[in-house]
This record gives structure tokens, C-alpha cells and sequence, in this order.
């Protein structure tokens, strides 16, 4: 195993390509170079102790430049989220103790007014022409340092990436340099990576998928990168014929989106060789693979790297494949494993209260644990065995199969979130009492977003007057909004007037409480869900073997 620094250093006389984003280019020379300068950008501003670099940025060439120079220098990076918004978004930063921030032009303003901490004062804006006047002065000059202080430890922090889980504040998860090197070896196995490949990343940077999947197996491997500043659906296929993309990586929805696109006989006239991701429905792989030409190798994990699951040739329909023999299903309460789930002669599950559980591997898997956050170590980690938080059944051959989430983590196109942000913004809509938001399933993958209102008495739900009040939340993240809004009578409560949410996932959009809804995507438009609409919805699960997440 290498530190990162190590990687960087390795390509330092390389002259093949490391990376191309639109039209510019870049060889691993060029690119080790430029990770150079900013490392003694960096050095100049003499920051204190073992900094912590948030990046606020699309996927932008000085986004990778900025990781090498991280590397370099010994330095953390802390990637920042930029659908949060607000106070939210401040408390990532303040939170993870950033001493500098890197942005670019179209994300400042999500800056303007908070208080960033340490980093005050310290925000650098990689396409104002300042920035760029210093990269030029220190590309010219002399004192561009080209040798490091390599001798930190394996086990050095390296970034600082955040997940959600059942509390309201995301948590950052550690990955030391060690931690990157064996997620980085273990793609290259599975996706046999060389420097021959062109490494096609959509994905955002600032999330776990890219990092772990495309950009730093790439570099370990010395291919190529090429790079989009955000994801299309319609320029993924150019793009692949473009770059000459050999490997691409995906998280969740992706693949649903490109199958969206129109239909052309030479859709698998293209480069591609293999994709590697997560989350994506078991319809849409098959689909694509034989639309493209790709293979795809599809597997359950977390940012936190704690348990995996991986398809297999053969799997039964409708499974996440299977695991480790540490990994299994466990009873949240007594800690024991589950009974072997039972099915009906048409699939349906028999036994769901005894066979459902939380997914646990008896290790810690390569988990490192959280930042500055004991309280949500202890409650991940429990007796030397990692706690998914995710809920599953096994069959009797031991193949896991996904029954969702707690209720209060919400997964959308791959972005993991909690429902107590929504909930505290949802409360400043006029007339409500109480809010509840939660996951329902997708019927094609991930969750959607649920909220159950309680108005005041004699109040009149107003669709067009919410849609209009979400539109107006500057904090209300860009995957946040409900695609249902039921209006509760009353809410199931405990004795300690706490909502029983679980009772409001079960029900999801049944009852006789009024409902309405929007189709996903960003339009907020609202009408009432009809017994019509239940049974269309019902349809589509059936199509895409999800049936069991409604059953």
C-alpha cells in the first residue's frame, strides 16, 4: 500500500493522458504539475495544524488538482454537498473545522452571509482571474517545490466525505490514504483497469462513488480521466464517443436516465468495455447492457465501506446478490440473525416480521469511523460488528434481497439525507401543526419523498400555495421536495408524543387521508393521488421487480 502522495508522484513523467474535461487536455506530466503548484499555493498561505480543505465544486478540473495537491501536503479534503443550502451547508463546514474553502463562480453565492469559521476570509474562486493570476506567477517562478515531506503514516486522514443517517446532521466518514489504496486496488480488481482506459466520470466528486469507483483507481492505475462538470443524460453517449471512454461509474439512477434517452440503432457503436456502480435497478441494467453493449458489475456498499453485497451470475430475480459469510441479517433489537425468509408460490414474502432485519457484518469491514461524532460510531459500530442501517431479508441459498430504509434516511438518485431538515422547513408552512417526512420506495430504485401534514382546525390544503412555498426555501436542498403530501386527520403517536413513522411507512400512500402528489423531478406541480393512480403505481413495481418493497 501507498499514500496518495505516492500515486500523484509515480505519474510525475508520465506523458499519457490523465485527464480531459470539454476541450483541454492534460497529460499525467502536466497534471502532477499541477497539483505542484497548488500544493505551494497552499504552502504559502501557512495554514495551522492538519488543515482541512472543503471544495465546493462542480466537477472542474481543479477539483482533482486540488486532491493531488491534499495528497501532497498531507492535508485533508472535506467534500462539500452543494444541494444544501443555508445554515446547513455552513454547519458542514464549520462542522468538519475547514480552514479553506475552494469554489467557483456558479457556487459563491451559496456562500454570501453564512459564517464559515476558520475558513472566514479564506475562500478561493478557482475561475476569478486573482486565482488564476497566482497560478500563473507561480508556474513562472522558481520556488515550485518538487520534492515532499512523504513520511507521513499510511493511516493519515486524506478526506472527509459526508453520508447521512438517522439523525438530522450528516456525518463525515474519515478515509485515511490506507483506506483509499485498498478500495482503489479492490475496483482495479473488479474492473481490471489499466493505463489504457479513458475513465468517464459524471458522477460528482464531492460523493464517495466517484472518488472510490473512477478518480482514484484511475490515477492508481495511471488511466485516463475524462471529465463532466455534471451529469447528462443526452451528452453521456456522445460524450463516451468523444472522450473515448473505456469505463465509466454510476450511482443509482443514471442508468434510468440515459435508457430515458430516444432510441438509435447505433447505440452500441461506442467504446465502452465496462461500468461499474451501485443502486442501479436490475431491469435497467439488463436493459442497458444489451443497448450498449456494456457489461455492468452492479453491488450494496456505503460510503463507509462497512459491508458489501455483489451480484453473481445466476442470482434470483429481485436480489442484491450475496456477501461475505460475516456479513448476514440481524434483529435490531436481540441482535440475533433472522429466520430464513419464507415466499408464497408467487414470490411474495411469508414471514416479513421474523426474516426482515438489519444488514451486519460481524467486522468493521474497512469502516474508520466518523468525524468527531463518538455518539454515531458507537451506534454503527456495536460490539465489533458494522450496522448498515439498511433492512433486508435473506433466502435459503442466502441471497440478500433490500426491504428499505429506516425512517428517517431518504436516499434519492444516490444522495443519501435525512427527513428532520425537511421537517423543520415544512413547520413554516402556514397551519402546520406537526410534519412527518420519510422514505417510501421508488418503484424503479432508491426512495422518494414523503411528508404527512397536520394543519391547524378548518385549514385548506392549498397545492399550488405549498408548491409555491417550496420554491421559495433557499434552504430546501434541490432533492428535497415531497413527491407525496398526504394531510393527516392525526398522527400515530407514542406515549411520549413521539410520531410513530414506521406506522406512516407502512401505510404510505393508502388511507382515507387525502394525498397529493407530483411526478419526480424538479417541476413542483401537486395533484390529488387517486385509487387510479395507486394502482398504476402498483403496475410499475410490478414491472421492475420491486413488488416486495409494497407487499
Amino acid at each position: 500500500m501507498s499514500t496518495f502522495a505516492e500515486y500523484v508522484l509515480a505519474r510525475a513523467n508520465d506523458d499519457g493522458l490523465a485527464l480531459a474535461f470539454e476541450d483541454q487536455r492534460w497529460s499525467y506530466r502536466e497534471w502532477v504539475g499541477e497539483c505542484q503548484i497548488r500544493a505551494a499555493l497552499y504552502a504559502e498561505m501557512r495554514l495551522e495544524g492538519s488543515p482541512h480543505i472543503g471544495l465546493l465544486l462542480e466537477n472542474v478540473p481543479d477539483f482533482t488538482m486540488w486532491l493531488g495537491a491534499a495528497a501532497l501536503c498531507g492535508a485533508t479534503i472535506v467534500g462539500i454537498n452543494p444541494t444544501r443550502r443555508g445554515q446547513d451547508l455552513a454547519r458542514d463546514i464549520t462542522f468538519t473545522e475547514c480552514q479553506l474553502v475552494i469554489t467557483e463562480s456558479s457556487q459563491q453565492h451559496l456562500l454570501a452571509g453564512l459564517d464559515l469559521g476558520a475558513a472566514n476570509g479564506r475562500v478561493l474562486v478557482v475561475d476569478d482571474p486573482e486565482y488564476q493570476e497566482r497560478l500563473v506567477e507561480i508556474r513562472a517562478g522558481s520556488a515550485i517545490a518538487t520534492e515532499f515531506e512523504l513520511n507521513y503514516p499510511l493511516d493519515t486522514q486524506f478526506l472527509l466525505l459526508f453520508t447521512s443517517g438517522t439523525s438530522g446532521a450528516p456525518k463525515a466518514v474519515i478515509t485515511s490514504h490506507e483506506r483509499l489504496s485498498m478500495v482503489s486496488h479492490s475496483i482495479i480488481g473488479i474492473t481490471t483497469l489499466t493505463d489504457d482506459d479513458v475513465s468517464y466520470i459524471a458522477m460528482p466528486l464531492f460523493h464517495s462513488n466517484a472518488l472510490f469507483t473512477a478518480w482514484a483507481p484511475s490515477v492508481v492505475a495511471g488511466a485516463a480521466i475524462a471529465l463532466r462538470r455534471s451529469f447528462s443524460a443526452s451528452g453521456f453517449l456522445p460524450d463516451i464517443r468523444r472522450f473515448g471512454a473505456t469505463y465509466f461509474n454510476y450511482v443509482g439512477r443514471p442508468l434510468a436516465y440515459i435508457l430515458a434517452t430516444p432510441e438509435r440503432p447505433d447505440d452500441a457503436d461506442n467504446s465502452l468495455v465496462r461500468g461499474y456502480g451501485n443502486e442501479g435497478a436490475e431491469s435497467d441494467i439488463a436493459r442497458f447492457i444489451e443497448r450498449f453493449g456494456c457489461p455492468l458489475s452492479d453491488g450494496y456498499g456505503q460510503t463507509e465501506t462497512g459491508a458489501s453485497i455483489g451480484r453473481v451470475p445466476g442470482m434470483p430475480a429481485g436480489s442484491l446478490g450475496l456477501a461475505a459469510p460475516t456479513v448476514s441479517v440481524r434483529d435490531a433489537e436481540t441482535g440475533l440473525e433472522c429466520l430464513v425468509a419464507e415466499f408464497d408460490g408467487q414470490g411474495r414474502l411469508l414471514n416479513a416480521d421474523a426474516a426482515i432485519g438489519e444488514i451486519v457484518n460481524a467486522t468493521k469491514g474497512t469502516f474508520e469511523g466518523y468525524w468527531n461524532n463518538p455518539e454515531a460510531n458507537a451506534e454503527r459500530v456495536r460490539d465489533g460488528a458494522y450496522w448498515t442501517g439498511d433492512l433486508a431479508y435473506r433466502d435459503v441459498a442466502g441471497y440478500f434481497y433490500f426491504a428499505g430504509r429506516n425512517a428517517d434516511w431518504i436516499r434519492v438518485d444516490g444522495e443519501n439525507f435525512s427527513g428532520a431538515p425537511i421537517e423543520r422547513i415544512l413547520m413554516r408552512y402556514p397551519d402546520v401543526v406537526l410534519t412527518a417526512v420519510y422514505a417510501v420506495p421508488d418503484p424503479s430504485i432508491g426512495d422518494r419523498v414523503m411528508a404527512t401534514l397536520l394543519l391547524t382546525d378548518g385549514a385548506v390544503f392549498d397545492p399550488q400555495a405549498f408548491a409555491s412555498f417550496l420554491a421559495t426555501q433557499a434552504d430546501l436542498g434541490s432533492k428535497w421536495a415531497p413527491t407525496f403530501v398526504r394531510i393527516a386527520a392525526a398522527l400515530p403517536m407514542t406515549q411520549t408524543n413521539k410520531i410513530l413513522k414506521r406506522e406512516l411507512v407502512a401505510q404510505r400512500w393508502h388511507g382515507s387521508d387525502p394525498i397529493w402528489w407530483r411526478s419526480a423531478g424538479k417541476q413542483l406541480t401537486y395533484r390529488r393521488f387517486t385509487d387510479e393512480d395507486a394502482q398504476t403505481l402498483r403496475l410499475a413495481f410490478i414491472t421492475t421487480g420491486r413488488q416486495n418493497l409494497i407487499e
